[in-house]
């Protein structure tokens, strides 16, 4: 698959690139597995003087020593001796960028905490005494949220304040994922379409894979998810390991209800018979893996709120795949499939919902996009979507079958949306659909 979209990535990369040639400068970029960061990070770097060093949890010795096999390879960067230290390591970069620019990229950067968690400290003391008069180009790259956060985003963290910018890559938008797959099959239906987002998300190496397996339909990308080699069967996994290292088992019952549907604070409490503020709290603020929804415009102190899992992919992983290792492990990749497609139209409603929020958002028509209920959970709107400042907005019935849509229902709801908050908006109503995508 062709490279797709990022322009604004590319060019503030390589605007960094070349105010590195005044003075140093620190990115730091952050984003979740396979969302395509190093892909971005190597293309902007094309024709320019480089070093890709991936962060892999060896000694510090062990790494150092790769990195001087690295250096010597890809700047021609001469390093006499054997250096066991990343202090001294870093110290000669900052010395020899001093003479010549050059970019060193630093992947899955939060590994070094765990190789040794001095290293922080000795690069804050070495950048603090050379960036002003170095020319590197310092790039930290990292797939795992809540380390990157501690190390960059805690003010009692050495790092803290040293990189000159910082940005998240996210997965693709709605309209790039609609170019992607007009490459690859124009005729392609919008059942096609929601299958692929429901799936991936918009994350660049599962639409890849997805694309150069040639499954451009819903029956052939389910398929390939459930097959015996399936990537897809063990990423969930992979990635809430990774986060979370021997400290899963009450965060994998979270999620897991929470994708079937127990997304209030008293039903997760009351299925695991223990108080989890603090878990939710952690996936929600440290790991950015759940969302806490409240009804669009209520006080920010309302109780009344759900969660739900902020990633697509996941949220299809816990529904689907993590529940049924059973099956698995035994080899019953076709009941595996079956269940899948009992229960696909209904989980498919609930996306086509995400996904019609997601594509007016990125209109950049409304200030705000979500839904609304009321205290006992009733009186439910798809989406309503407002613009603050022109007081116009729209509230949306979503069906998957446009001849279930009735605007009837949908005027009667908004009726009853508390006039001291949507008093001064006018809303129109509307019915969105498969149609519609």
């Amino acid at each position: 698959m062709r490279f797709y979209d990022r322009e604004q990535e590319m060019t503030l990369l390589q605007d960094i690139e070349r105010q590195s040639k005044n003075h140093a400068t620190f990115t730091v970029l952050m984003g979740r597995r396979r969302v395509g960061k190093t892909s971005l990070i190597m293309r902007s770097l094309q024709g320019l003087d480089h070093a890709y060093l991936f962060v892999s949890k060896d000694s510090e010795a062990m790494l150092c020593r790769k990195f001087q096999e690295t250096l010597e390879l890809q700047l021609n960067l001469r390093v006499y001796g054997s250096i066991t230290h990343f202090r001294d390591l870093f110290e000669m970069i900052m010395r020899e960028s001093v003479q010549r620019p050059f970019t060193i990229v630093l992947d899955e950067f939060q590994n070094l905490q765990k190789i040794n968690p001095a290293i922080f400290s000795e690069m804050q003391d070495i950048w603090d005494r050379y960036h002003t008069y170095s020319h590197l180009n310092l790039i930290a790259s990292g797939s795992i949220t809540s380390l990157m956060k501690s190390i960059f985003e805690d003010d009692n963290q050495p790092l803290y304040g040293r990189p000159t910018h910082r940005f998240t890559l996210r997965p693709f938008t709605i309209s790039v994922l609609k170019q992607i797959f007009a490459d690859h099959i124009p005729n392609y239906t919008n059942e096609d379409l929601l299958c692929l987002y429901m799936i991936t998300g918009g994350v660049a190496k599962y639409v890849e894979l997805l694309m150069d397996a040639g499954c451009y339909t819903k029956e052939k990308m389910l398929n390939y998810v459930c097959r015996l080699d399936s990537y897809f069967l063990t990423e969930g996994r992979d990635i809430i390991n990774t986060e979370f290292g021997t400290d899963y088992n009450t965060y994998y019952s979270i999620l897991q209800l929470i994708a079937n549907g127990a997304n209030r604070r008293g039903d997760i409490d009351g299925a695991l018979q223990k108080d989890t503020g603090v878990y939710l709290a952690n996936l929600e603020r440290n790991y950015g893996m759940i969302s806490r929804i409240k009804p669009l415009l209520s006080a920010a102190h309302s109780k009344i709120s759900s969660y739900e899992i902020t990633d697509a992919f996941l949220r299809f992983w816990f529904r689907f795949i993590c529940p049924y290792q059973s099956l698995i492990e035994s080899g019953q990749h076709k009941l595996l499939r079956q269940n899948i497609s009992t229960h696909y139209e209904q989980f498919s409603g609930k996306t086509l919902e995400r996904y019609f929020q997601t594509q007016l958002m990125e209109t950049g028509e409304y200030t705000q996009v979500g839904n609304w209920w009321d205290r006992k959970g009733e009186n439910e709107i798809d989406i309503v979507a407002i613009n603050e400042f022109t007081c116009e907005g729209i509230a949306v019935e979503v069906k998957r079958n446009e001849l279930k849509i009735s605007m009837h229902i949908l005027a009667e709801k908004v009726s009853k949306l508390p006039p001291q908050q949507f008093g001064k908006y006018h809303l129109q109503l509307q019915g969105l659909s498969l149609n519609d995508m």
